[in-house]
């Protein structure tokens, strides 16, 4: 059964889906089982050894890949994983990039996975590059733990500064109109068509307008960090909108 989760480019709340389409209504929730639905973490342990193997493997195996992580207890304490985890995600992270490093490549497969109804190219690409935080093209397992971090057990702040550097496609500082729709149609084209009620083609456009005339509060065209970290915080609807970035990871 399809599990859709709520509040996509949308309010939440809404009606669930009728029985005889086949798919459940799931609201979003920031718990281990929410940990556990995010499809790069899905991914991760799909590929992980089993639990049963010796726990000091993942430190002893730091050394066998091209690019050395840090260590766990250095990552614990960057992040708001345990080390148990630390340790299920870089046995999974480590056999599907024994380089020790994933591409944007790797991202798209994976989200093609997940979202076969839909095309996730594009998404994918956004998303890599939120992750890709030096532009390299590649991503260290460092940097993708404490992304997920960040989106899974962050604060309000760390997530929307998080959701903003992912709108903000070309890294100037500041979101424009036509970027936040580029990401809104991205999402879309992933599962939109897949939401309840269904999003019309234009429901993008309009979620973007919406926030524009909330967010641009000097009307120059542009949203800054501070314009979209205030806006956000203060109202309710954005909030729930923003809840995007946690069913879609």
């Amino acid at each position: 059964m399809k599990v859709s989760d709520g509040s996509l480019l949308g309010d939440p709340g809404r009606t669930p889906l009728s029985k005889k389409e086949g798919i459940k209504w799931q609201r979003p929730r920031l718990t281990r089982q929410a940990l556990m639905r995010c499809c790069l973490v899905k991914w991760i342990l799909s590929s992980a050894a089993p639990q049963g193997s010796d726990s000091s493997d993942s430190e002893l195996e730091l050394s066998t890949v091209r690019h050395q992580p840090e260590g766990l207890d250095q990552l614990q304490a960057q992040t708001k994983f345990t080390k148990k985890e630390l340790q299920s995600l870089y046995r999974g992270f480590k056999n599907e990039c024994p380089t020790g490093l994933v591409d944007e490549d790797t991202f798209k497969l994976i989200y093609s996975q997940f979202f076969p109804q839909g095309d996730a190219t594009t998404y994918a690409h956004f998303l890599f590059n939120a992750f890709d935080a030096d532009g390299n093209g590649a991503i260290r397992f460092e940097d993708f733990v404490v992304g997920l971090s960040i989106l899974l057990r962050g604060t309000v702040h760390e997530k929307l500064k998080w959701a903003f550097n992912l709108y903000d496609i070309n890294k100037d500082g500041y979101i424009t109109k036509e970027e936040m729709l580029a990401i809104m149609k991205s999402i879309y084209d992933m599962m939109g068509r897949h939401t309840y009620p269904v999003l019309r083609e234009d429901a993008p456009l309009e979620h973007v307008e919406r926030f524009f005339q909330k967010m641009d509060r000097n009307q120059d065209g542009v949203v800054t960090i501070d314009e979209f970290l205030e806006t956000c915080q203060k109202d309710e609807n954005i909030m729930s909108s923003m809840q995007l970035f946690e069913n879609v990871i």
